[in-house]
């Protein structure tokens, strides 16, 4: 009697004909094809849209390989945009602000987990009506306060917001993650009598490096791409950010599409790179105790 076939388990591979295994794709896999999917083919439109010959008008199709295949348009961006210039002070105000801003907000999700449960439970709610505020119905008394201290035409009004970790939301994503730790650990702690500071940074952080890489991506390419507040504070054209040079170099043309297409990709490419550094931590395959819980 021929032997019965024993029945796939649920986990099991797929096999193919020849005997070679092939694993199943994973809800990460998938998501991360969907992710694909949605923000690629804009990015590949704008490249190409960039290397399209000045002067002619944009396409009724999309034009994947234009023809001619013009690359001056960079070296022409970079050279009337002053985008070198510009991206060095982005990346001065980003090297001071993303840091800042994961270190105050650490420190508050982690303060958060240490306060009675009224307490917490105060300031969550404080939080969540601090984020329903409009950015905009603040910029005024902002502008007049750093007015008054003379602060205005320089970096430290795009700096300061991370003084309180640039926006509530941060702080909340680390209480949750701080709040899913082992309470064992904490209570280990005080029974060891370590100093709150020093739990926070040798014993909480090192479990939720996922979490830190996050909101550090986060928190890069909110102060990457801000415009609004360089546009208020900033007079000198020296100090520029990314975002402003990149109006001034979309007011000397309109018409000038490929130009203008140039430096949006010199500017979208640091943000890439903070995504694909980042996402080695939040994609991989085993994520720890730190990834909120899980």
């Amino acid at each position: 009697m021929a032997a019965l076939a024993p029945s796939r388990a649920p986990g099991a591979r797929a096999a193919d004909r020849r005997g070679r295994r092939w694993p199943r794709p994973s809800w990460r896999t998938l998501g991360a094809a969907l992710v694909i999917a949605l923000f690629v083919p804009p990015l590949v439109l704008l490249v190409s849209g960039s290397l399209r010959q000045p002067g002619l008008p944009p396409p009724l199709t999309p034009e994947l390989v234009p023809d001619p295949l013009v690359t001056g348009n960079y070296a022409e961006a970079v050279d009337l945009g002053g985008l070198l210039r510009a991206t060095a002070n982005s990346l001065l105000v980003a090297a001071l602000a993303v840091p800042l801003s994961v270190a105050v907000a650490s420190l508050a999700g982690f303060a958060l987990t240490q306060l009675p449960a009224r307490v917490t439970r105060a300031v969550i709610a404080a939080s969540l009506v601090a984020l329903m505020v409009p950015v905009t119905a603040l910029l005024v008394p902002r502008f007049a306060v750093f007015r008054v201290l003379g602060l205005t035409d320089g970096f430290v009004p795009l700096v300061a917001p991370a003084l309180i970790a640039t926006s509530p939301l941060y702080a909340l994503v680390y209480y949750v993650a701080f709040r899913a730790l082992p309470r064992d650990l904490y209570d280990a702690c005080r029974l060891e009598d370590v100093s709150p500071l020093r739990t926070w940074w040798t014993v909480a952080m090192p479990l939720v490096r996922p979490v830190t890489a996050a909101i550090a991506a986060l928190s890069f390419v909110l102060t990457w791409s801000n415009f609004l507040d360089p546009l208020v504070y900033l007079y000198d054209r020296e100090l520029f950010t990314l975002p402003l040079a990149l109006r001034s170099l979309s007011t000397l043309d309109p018409t000038n599409y490929p130009l203008f297409l140039a430096g949006a990709v010199v500017a979208t490419v640091p943000a890439l790179v903070v995504f694909g550094i980042a996402q080695r931590r939040f994609l991989h395959e085993y994520r720890g105790p730190g990834w909120l819980g899980r």
